[in-house]
């Protein structure tokens, strides 16, 4: 836990160590839209509203459905582009796990139009990383240490790849828990470290919004309700505190309280590939346990 810019408290359990890099999950989707941001800053993207397909030339000319041309970056950003959250059909779930993800593009059907409504889409992030990947001319981990992890002071252990070499967007990035509270600590003092603007302010507060509120496979998990999501952040509000939270499966979690001027980061055992009643039922009592933390805390 951080508090007020100080490591005021942490714990390993389970013969975890303060350097063990654990992996993140799908916490890694909140860094890659942080690398989306960095981007447009560097002048590799021009702005949100650019289309997706626009990166993906050897697709764009076989798109059957034209909905299809109108994505854009927000829509993936928001996971509001209309694909369908994967877990809910095999034949999706084998499509993510393939590692072969620009011809999804085509092939996976849109559920709504663009823009209409959320649906969790691990390829949205997957798409975007291969963007960024594109638009920068270097894959993600070599970027994001470059632009994201040296300045921080990070040090990322693996990132798993897809099978053109690009780094999931949507997950298996590994990073200690203090790292991650670095990152977490970025975003909580608008995208500033020591002295120096890393993501700017106005992608921090975009990121941080909620688009979307309760329209998600969950909508209250103990004391967090009204869930929503930003720019691949989720929000929630605990008590009176409004939330941000980078999720991932199992229990990854970087929670920011502004209000409170605090970051707080757990990880867990990461169920990777593991989506059952028992990942689900671990996964519920870390967050339960880190909103009623939250909620306890009197609001002045």
């Amino acid at each position: 836990m951080i508090k007020n810019g100080y490591l005021v408290a942490e714990d390993y359990f389970n013969e975890g160590v303060i350097d063990q890099k654990d992996r993140l999950q799908s916490v890694t989707k909140s860094i890659t839209s942080a690398l989306v941001g960095i981007a447009l800053e560097q002048g590799c993207l021009s702005g949100v509203d650019q289309k997706v397909l626009d990166f993906f030339p050897e697709i764009s000319e076989n798109i059957i459905d034209v909905r299809k041309e109108q994505i854009s970056l927000r829509h993936l950003l928001e996971m509001r582009s209309g694909y369908p959250r994967e877990e809910d059909d095999q034949a999706l779930w084998n499509g993510l796990l393939s590692g072969n993800y620009p011809p999804l593009l085509k092939h996976f059907p849109l559920v709504d139009d663009p823009g209409t409504r959320f649906h969790y889409s691990n390829l949205s992030s997957n798409w975007l990383g291969i963007i960024v990947d594109r638009s920068c001319g270097m894959n993600l981990k070599a970027f994001a240490e470059e632009k994201l992890f040296s300045p921080l002071g990070i040090e990322p252990g693996d990132w798993g790849q897809d099978s053109e070499g690009h780094n999931n967007g949507c997950g298996d990035l590994h990073l200690s828990a203090r790292d991650a509270a670095k990152f977490g600590l970025l975003y909580l003092n608008d995208g500033m470290w020591e002295g120096k603007q890393i993501i700017s302010s106005d992608w921090v507060k975009a990121s941080l919004q909620t688009y979307s509120v309760n329209e998600a496979f969950v909508k209250r998990i103990g004391n967090f309700r009204d869930i929503g999501y930003g720019y691949h952040w989720w929000t929630a509000k605990a008590n009176d505190y409004y939330v941000s939270i980078a999720w991932g499966h199992g229990g990854q979690l970087i929670v920011l309280v502004e209000e409170l001027d605090m970051v707080i980061v757990t990880t867990s055992y990461p169920f990777w590939l593991e989506h059952n009643d028992q990942s689900w039922k671990h996964e519920k009592a870390i967050i339960k346990m880190v909103s009623k933390f939250i909620s306890s805390i009197p609001n002045k």
